[in-house]
């Protein structure tokens, strides 16, 4: 867990700053920021995660904020109209259903609108401290199928998150997400991927097909 190297810690932890909030906000703030961060850079998260904490980021405080200001508050991180809309439902399940906090389990995380599978085996992660799975996202899917990690070509980032559970011991299923992540920004692209600079080029079935011997 310690290893976990991923956006929405860094993201997270830029936004509360020094005043840390208490335990429950935090699991919020954390939900938050991975809402916030799909197709979005992370720059851009940790400016609207900064916004929103000027303000007071509880679920009290979003719920009694307006969408015109919420949307102002968050742009222009991506989709973030309907980025508005899940928030706001989200937080009121939320207070509704669990008393400000978020839901323990990647069942119940999934449930709530705008949270998708790497959402909440991030939220588990970071949040309450539980591996549950690996969090599979874009990047983590196109390198694991390039990589051949999978045992035959994956067409969705859950399959390829149950392809790589399938061989991959648990203690290891942390550290994918983060050390993926920045690999597939960098290097592995997913368009004119920087083959000729990786250090994995001679361990990768991909390489000689994506960028020639």
């Amino acid at each position: 867990m310690g290893r976990i190297i991923h956006k929405a810690t860094a993201i997270t932890v830029a936004g509360i700053g020094c005043r840390a909030p208490g335990v429950i906000v935090r699991r919020y703030q954390v939900l938050l920021s991975l809402m916030l961060s799909s197709q979005t850079k992370d720059q851009v998260t940790a400016g609207a995660m900064q916004r929103l904490r000027a303000r007071g980021l509880t679920v009290d405080s979003i719920l009694q904020t307006d969408d015109s200001t919420l949307g102002t508050l968050i742009y222009p991180v991506g989709f973030w109209r309907s980025k508005v809309k899940y928030i706001k439902q989200t937080s009121a399940i939320l207070q509704q259903r669990y008393g400000g906090d978020i839901p323990a389990s990647v069942a119940e995380l999934v449930a709530l609108p705008g949270v998708g599978p790497k959402m909440a085996h991030l939220a588990m992660a970071v949040a309450w401290g539980t591996v549950s799975g690996i969090a599979v996202d874009t990047h983590v899917h196109r390198i694991a199928n390039r990589l051949g990690w999978t045992k035959t070509a994956t067409k969705s980032p859950e399959k390829t998150r149950a392809a790589l559970e399938a061989w991959l011991p648990r203690e290891l299923w942390s550290e994918i997400n983060g050390l993926l992540v920045g690999f597939g920004q960098q290097t592995c692209l997913p368009v004119h991927p920087q083959c000729q600079a990786c250090l994995n080029r001679s361990l990768c079935p991909a390489a000689r097909s994506l960028c020639g011997p």
